[in-house]
């Protein structure tokens, strides 16, 4: 009869590598709402009260944008790191 520990060091062995993707996704685009946020305060605004239209002031549609090309390389980035 095989002991408990060598039944757990078993499975640890066969067991697949553990990627933290999701919790550094989560803290990457936390970041970048962080950005967006400050970057709406300085241009006199409060996130999620405008309207993203053509008609926007230019400094809206250029937080906006930075916000989408940040939540990009988190997709990208983020979301497949590996855990230290």
């Amino acid at each position: 009869m095989k002991t408990p520990f060598a039944l757990i060091g078993a499975a640890l062995a066969m067991a697949a590598p553990a990627f933290a993707g999701p919790i550094a996704y989560g803290i990457c685009q936390t970041g970048c709402n962080t950005v967006a946020v400050a970057c709406y305060a300085a241009a006199g605004f409060t996130f999620g009260t405008v309207i993203a239209a053509p008609a926007a002031p230019a400094a809206i549609i250029a937080c906006n944008a930075a916000l989408g090309t940040c939540s990009a390389v988190c997709a990208s980035v983020a979301l497949f790191a590996p855990t230290p």
